[in-house]
């Protein structure tokens, strides 16, 4: 996959970065050759979003597991989240865990810093110090619920030319919700989390971002609100970046079942917003799809609905879900496919690793004939809660190469 579209061609890798591109590149005795014949080669993958639960929570997940299962995925770099302990606040803080990273990854990780002290809303971190060992600032698992430390923490970003990755909530209009507040909610007795606790702070953030001027990226969006908003604001020149995840792109509510499997949040919501969302992609307000892979142990996620923990996995299932369920049904096309899952994601961020000469050579290679089941007891992952659970999927990975080490063949 070059430029948008697809072409046969060779692809020499040397010194860990890509030599050649071209037809009949020569082989000499000692090269180790990869016969890709009838696959997709393209770009590694990209996940801007994902929780790999060190240092802190290992039982949920670590380096090595998560970068594992990223691997496994066709990930070859990801941005891992911060709600850890310690959160990464300060640079001393960050060290723990560039530490395990240099130690334990076996694809690249970038962290998020925090974007307020101990993700506590109120005091601003040092973006300046931070800014040289992250991917950007974030205080994902919780929206900034005062607007004037948003404002701040904007005009830091700015000052330090960064990026702020939202995670949009308003605390009070959670009222004690679990799963979206739509049908499947009132049929079943359940609390629901109400669309605009997400769209509200998107509106609000929107427009702080228009005056201060700074990169601005919203994360998880799953409302049709969030999409028209963030759509407008694209059409006005705001600095605004977004992604949402596979399970909001091909679920609704009315699938949901009595299972711990199916919560995260923000909440997969009804089809009137799946659909919202899926003309985002095509239209492309909506840049990029990212997991929010989040594992937890078993017995956390075995409490049903009400009282398991908010999250699932994804880095194993996101690029076989986009393809079977969009790409095979005609929805988007397959360069659209690899342009929200690892070129939209590198721009952004500013990441190489491209397919082409003197990039990194961080490479994914897919096999779309193949047919699998997700068995979750099968994911490198720690973590084992998906939606997708049973499902025939087509396009499997067969090799992850980073910086031209290969750390996944099948």
């Amino acid at each position: 996959m070059q430029a948008g579209k697809s072409v046969q061609k060779d692809i020499a890798v040397v010194d860990g970065k890509v030599a050649l591109v071209g037809e009949n590149i020569a082989i000499e005795a000692d090269d180790k050759v990869v016969d890709c014949a009838g696959k997709i080669v393209c770009s590694g993958l990209v996940d801007l979003h994902v929780h790999l639960r060190e240092p802190g929570f290992s039982a949920k997940e670590t380096i090595a597991t998560g970068t594992a299962a990223a691997a496994h995925g066709g990930f070859t770099t990801v941005c891992s989240m911060p709600n850890l302990a310690p959160a990464p606040d300060t640079v001393e803080h960050l060290q723990q865990q560039l530490d395990l990273i240099a130690k334990e990854a076996v694809v690249k990780v970038l962290p998020y810093a925090t974007i307020t002290e101990r993700r506590a809303g109120d005091e601003l971190v040092d973006f300046a110090a931070l800014k040289p060992y992250v991917a950007g600032f974030s205080d994902d698992g919780t929206g900034v619920q005062q607007a004037e430390v948003m404002k701040a923490a904007m005009q830091a970003a700015a000052e330090n030319d960064c990026i702020i990755a939202a995670h949009c909530e308003i605390d009070d209009l959670l009222r004690g919700g679990y799963i979206h507040d739509g049908e499947y909610a009132r049929q079943n007795g359940h609390r629901g989390i109400c669309s605009e606790s997400e769209w509200g702070q998107i509106a609000r953030d929107i427009e702080l971002a228009s005056e201060i001027g700074c990169r601005y990226h919203v994360c998880h969006i799953s409302t049709k609100e969030s999409v028209a908003l963030i759509r407008e604001a694209k059409r006005r020149g705001v600095k605004i970046t977004c992604e949402t995840g596979p399970h909001y792109l091909t679920m609704c509510d009315m699938d949901l079942k009595e299972e711990g499997r199916f919560k995260m949040n923000p909440p997969i919501r009804s089809a009137e917003d799946r659909d919202a969302l899926i003309a985002g992609i095509q239209d492309g307000t909506i840049d990029v799809v990212a997991t929010d892979h989040a594992p937890h142990t078993a017995e956390e996620k075995s409490r049903g609905l009400e009282r398991s923990a908010m999250g699932v996995v994804g880095l194993e299932t996101s690029f076989a879900v986009i393809y079977t369920k969009l790409v095979k049904t005609g929805i988007i096309s397959l360069e659209k496919a690899i342009d929200v899952l690892a070129e939209a994601p590198r721009q952004i961020f500013g990441l190489g690793g491209k397919v082409a000469e003197g990039e990194a050579a961080d490479i994914a290679v897919f096999d779309l004939n193949a047919e699998w089941v997700v068995e979750p007891e099968k994911f490198f992952s720690k973590g084992h809660s998906t939606p997708f659970e049973g499902w025939t999927l087509s396009g499997e990975c067969c090799l992850t190469m980073v910086d031209g080490k290969i750390v996944y063949e099948r």
